[in-house]
């Protein structure tokens, strides 16, 4: 075995791992793939004859492209309204793939993404760096630039911004799925009084509509709003197929077959506190939604 099929081989062993990074440092599959790519292209470029831990080199490396993507969307003001809706991950029902339960470890949910999309990049990549995959802060600090005690108060800031602001679903998936359904027979039958039932009071909504400029977000808050926002969804609704959307009861509106929208849900005590939604056909057509065709 030559030394580019070594590094080959060594690179698809990280592979998984170093999608799942990227994705909760930026929360889109596809930029996540040009990160794992773009880690690919400098370590076949590199000499790495030195390195004693490779996966950890290819880790920094990921951290550092994904650190410059941040900084980037920042600069050109992608998100100039509210949170930007998270590329979400669907699977079936009955059970995700290996592939799918890597990138959803740690319980890696919409609510907890649009947290983290609120967080200045070099915040985002401390506590995504250290608190899902142990990275030390000494190693996390050569990344963004600081002290490592610099690097721990950041990581520490961040984390009480995640901890106050993302809820935590229930773990019982057959209840989540019961309040989902129920939200969904309401909105077909057109009845606000259990809409509203299933909502908590401080729900909030987001849509990613594909509006201009790109990935703005609208956002909707309070049950009443939120139910009169949902009756206008009743035409689509019976388009609904359940599937989980990153590990929680959701669906997505498939018209004949064709992906419309995916809708996740975040489902605490019972009452929906989040609904995220999906509708920017370019996204949507970068989605892995092969579960629809079976």
């Amino acid at each position: 075995m030559d030394r580019h099929e070594w590094l080959a081989e060594r690179f698809e062993a990280n592979r998984t791992h170093l999608r799942a990074a990227a994705y909760r440092m930026l929360g889109s599959l596809s930029e996540a793939d040009d990160a794992v790519q773009e880690a690919w292209l400098r370590l076949s470029r590199s000499d790495t004859s030195g390195v004693e831990n490779l996966g950890g080199w290819l880790t920094t490396v990921v951290a550092r492209v994904c650190l410059d993507m941040l900084r980037a969307r920042k600069t050109r003001r992608e998100v100039p309204l509210g949170a930007r809706v998270p590329d979400p991950i669907v699977s079936r029902e009955n059970g995700a793939g290996p592939e799918h339960r890597a990138l959803l470890a740690d319980s890696v949910g919409l609510a907890l993404l649009v947290v983290l999309e609120t967080l200045a990049p070099a915040e985002r990549l401390a506590v995504v760096l250290h608190d899902m995959f142990a990275v030390p802060f000494d190693e996390i600090a050569a990344i963004v630039g600081r002290s490592p005690t610099a690097t721990r108060q950041l990581a520490s800031r961040a984390r009480r911004r995640v901890q106050g602001a993302a809820p935590t679903p229930d773990a019982d998936l057959t209840c989540q799925r019961e309040v989902v359904d129920a939200f969904l027979a309401a909105a077909r039958d057109g009845d606000f009084d259990a809409l509203v039932a299933v909502l908590d009071p401080d729900v909030v909504l987001r849509g990613d509509r594909g509006a201009v400029p790109p990935g703005a977000s609208k956002e909707v808050r309070g049950a009443r709003a939120v139910a009169e926002q949902a009756l206008t969804f009743a035409q689509f609704a019976q388009f609904a197929q359940p599937v989980l959307v990153n590990g929680a009861a959701g669906f997505v509106v498939a018209p004949g077959g064709r992906p419309f929208s995916v809708v996740g849900f975040t489902v605490t005590r019972g009452k929906i506190v989040e609904i995220d939604i999906l509708a920017d056909p370019a996204r949507l057509r970068r989605l892995d939604l092969a579960i629809l065709d079976d």
